[in-house]
Order: C-alpha cells, then structure tokens, then sequence
C-alpha cells in the first residue's frame, strides 16, 4: 500500500512539475532565436548611390508643406515648427528625368530655432530590380546648409530586415527662386 501511494503521489508530482514548466514556458515575453529560423544568412555590406529630387514648386510638387508654425515664423527664419509631407522621386542621376529607383516617403520638419536644422523621417521605398517592394528608414538630423550630412539607417524591410548603417547626404542643386533641391544620397547598410 505504501508503495501504491508512493507511485501515485509521484506521479501527481511528476504532472504537476510539467504543467508548471509548460504553463512557465507559455507565458514567456521573449526568448532566443537562431539567425538561421528567420532565413538570416551571412551579413552584407552595400552601398546605394542615388539622388533625391525634393519639388516644393509647380503643380507636381512632392513636397508639401502640412503644419506652418506661424508663431515661430514670424520671429525665426528656419521655419522652426514648420512639418512637410514628402513622396520624393529617388534617380539613379540627377535629372529628373534619370531612371526611377524608388521614392522617398515620410516627413521632415524644421527643428532648429538657429539654423536649417531638419529631423527627416522616412523610408527609401525601392521599386527597382531585386529591392523591388524593400525599405530602408531614415531617422535623424540634416542640417541642410553643412557641404556633409550624415544620417543613420535604422531598419528596413524586404531585403533589408534587421538593416543598419548610414546615409550621407550632399545638396548637388538648389533652387533659390523655388526651394527645388536634389540631393545625392550614398547609403552604407549591412544587411542580411
């Protein structure tokens, strides 16, 4: 009989140590995961050269300016508060009629009292060849009067899951009578 019992109560043990482990390994908030369970092979470094045309004039602007600030305006002539809405053609050259690799989509607004200083806000939305479909998103500060600026890459999509890097950022054209610029763009990402 004691021996019955004994059985009996180690299994009710053994039940309820494996429910308390499954129950315990349901509810977890995280856990690890191998590169190779989400299709990640051996990380790349590439590089992406191409220009971003910003049209603030005419009739196809793609850039269009959403929030005024006009306390700010009136006293700061950055146009600190001021928000744009952007859907940017990106080229291969810097005409506007150069080939289409993707567009620029996102916001960018003035966040500096003293200077041109933008935050810009946005993904690369490629629609050439193998990235057809991937993104890359932009966040950070362009401070548009500097020769150089420098932007970091923080994630993508598509092709560039799990992406990181750089972007640099040099104005080849400006139009003082319309505000159109073009903006040749050279991206340095790792990527899997």
């Amino acid at each position: 009989m004691a021996t019955s019992l004994s059985k009996t109560l180690s299994i009710i043990l053994t039940v309820l140590l494996v429910s308390f482990f499954l129950t315990a390994e349901s509810q977890e908030f995280s856990r690890n995961l191998s590169r190779r369970s989400l299709g990640l092979r051996k990380e790349k470094l590439s590089h992406f050269r191409f220009y971003f045309h910003d049209i603030v004039s005419g009739p196809n602007a793609t850039a269009i300016r959403i929030v005024e600030a006009t306390r700010t305006n009136r006293t700061a002539s950055t146009g600190f508060g001021d928000i744009t809405m952007i859907d940017n053609p990106l080229t291969i050259g810097p005409e506007r009629t150069s080939r289409l690799v993707g567009r620029a989509q996102g916001i960018y607004t003035s966040a500096s009292l003293n200077e041109m200083g933008l935050l810009m806000v946005m993904n690369y939305v490629f629609v050439e060849g193998k990235y057809n479909g991937s993104t890359l998103s932009i966040v950070g500060r362009n401070t548009v009067m500097s020769s150089l600026r420098e932007m970091p890459v923080i994630g993508g999509s598509g092709l560039f899951r799990f992406a990181r890097g750089y972007a640099e950022a040099r104005t080849h054209t400006f139009n003082m009578n319309n505000g159109d610029a073009v903006v040749e763009f050279n991206l340095y990402v790792f990527h899997y």
